[in-house]
């Protein structure tokens, strides 16, 4: 049966944590930020994670599930539980949402037959792209989906193909979710995500990507990796390997499919040790685990999962910040003083966007401070986003402007950028 379709549908975020309680906090900061009528949030978390809520001032805001297992689709799934809104929305815990993420990912969903929306997520230096749109098939291959422009893009899955949506940047009807009985917890911490794209296509479902929903991904340390992303243990990436293939790769092609990524882990591991990351005795003992694991994956049990019941929760609105956005910007002799202008409209109900530029060819990094303000730095003369000429000359103004109106959709900017260096200006809902 096809859903109605939703013109501003109730969203319920849902952010998984464990082990990373400044991480979580950095991004529930974000969360607080979005503009959006209608969302609540809810964190799937461990005892680390429920101390780090306790210490926000929106914590009595939050839904929490407590959870300490080391399995995300299990703990995604606690939270598509809990969740009362008519979409399901997935945020990392390293990751933070540009203002406007929700409003562009919800658009899609305007149509009747749209049941899943994927955006862009930007990487470490908070320009270039980590993800944008892709298709992957049985045995994991993604392959790049050529998407020019700003609009959302619908699309049906053709060829046993699904439509490659990431963890931390995607949102689902619940009513689909609930039906698919959410993710398999058989994969507990790679493609889990993956393996629901499948499961869509496989039921007929389209998916859109609206490249606008963006969010800024960390890749932080955990269990399995470190924050330079040197692997630690790779026994549960090959056990959830194993089970993915298992469940949608021909069986001919399941062996050459492995030996294709064992060797591809193989070589990633010797590239970490040619830099002086890991000793070789370290790519023996990740190997080992890396065999055992998929050996592990291949026995355990997979099938037909539940269907999710409804929320036994109603649905708990978010109380967003409203505040006008603002935008500060100055010279880079004067970043404390601007940085300090930033942390006091946040202390006023702000949401201030910072840009400080040196005198450089430097190239720019954009990230969001715990605080709760987002932070450009870079040359007058240098890169923002990579494809830019490695020089430019331009004056602070013009530059200003420029920089501006690269994030301005993303982030709701509503005005013109300021035309004097150091000042504040206001922006949408701040009264003139």
């Amino acid at each position: 049966m096809t859903p109605p379709p939703l013109a501003h549908p109730t969203v319920s975020v849902v952010v998984v944590s464990r082990g990373r309680p400044d991480a979580l906090r950095r991004a529930l900061v974000g969360v607080s930020q979005l503009s959006y009528p209608a969302f609540e949030v809810v964190v799937v978390t461990d005892q680390e994670g429920q101390a780090a809520l306790s210490a926000l001032s929106f914590a009595d805001q939050i839904k929490v599930a407590p959870y300490e297992l080391a399995n995300i689709s299990a703990a995604r799934n606690r939270g598509i539980a809990l969740a009362a809104g008519e979409i399901v929305a997935f945020l990392d815990d390293d990751a933070v949402p540009e203002t406007g993420w929700l409003q562009h990912l919800m658009a899609p969903f305007a149509r009747a037959d749209v049941a899943a929306v994927g955006g862009f997520v930007r990487g470490r230096n908070g320009i270039s792209f980590q993800w944008r749109a892709q298709t992957v098939d049985g045995s994991g291959q993604t392959t790049p989906l050529d998407i020019t422009g700003s609009e959302a893009v619908v699309l049906t899955p053709e060829g046993g193909r699904g439509i490659k949506t990431e963890g931390t940047n995607m949102a689902v009807r619940r009513s689909v979710l609930a039906a698919l009985g959410g993710f398999d917890p058989a994969l507990h911490y790679y493609l889990d995500e993956t393996d629901l794209n499948l499961r869509l296509a496989q039921a007929g479902y389209k998916t859109a990507i609206a490249p606008l929903a963006e969010v800024h991904h960390g890749f932080s340390a955990n269990r399995w990796r470190t924050e330079a992303r040197v692997p630690r243990d790779l026994s549960e990436i090959a056990a959830s390997m194993a089970v993915f293939l298992g469940k949608h790769c021909d069986a001919a092609q399941v062996e050459t499919v492995w030996s294709r990524f064992r060797e591809g882990q193989r070589r990633r591991l010797l590239t970490h040790m040619v830099a002086g990351q890991m000793m070789p005795g370290d790519v023996r003992r990740l190997l080992r685990g890396l065999d055992q694991g998929f050996a592990e994956g291949q026995a355990r049990m997979t099938g037909q999962m539940p269907v999710i019941g409804p929320s036994p929760e109603a649905f708990r609105p978010f109380a967003a910040e409203s505040g006008a956005q603002v935008i500060i910007a100055g010279r880079y002799w004067r970043r404390r003083a601007l940085l300090a202008a930033a942390a006091q409209a946040v202390a006023q109900g702000q949401r201030p966007s910072v840009f400080i530029f040196s005198r450089t060819a430097l190239f720019h990094t954009v990230r969001f401070h715990p605080k709760g303000y987002w932070v450009q730095i870079g040359g007058l003369f240098g890169r923002s986003e990579r494809r830019q000429k490695l020089f430019r000359l331009s004056g602070f103004s013009a530059r200003l402007k420029q920089e501006v109106a690269r994030i301005r959709a993303q982030r709701l900017l509503t005005e013109t950028a300021p035309e004097m260096a150091g000042c504040v200006t206001k922006q949408e809902g701040q009264k003139q």
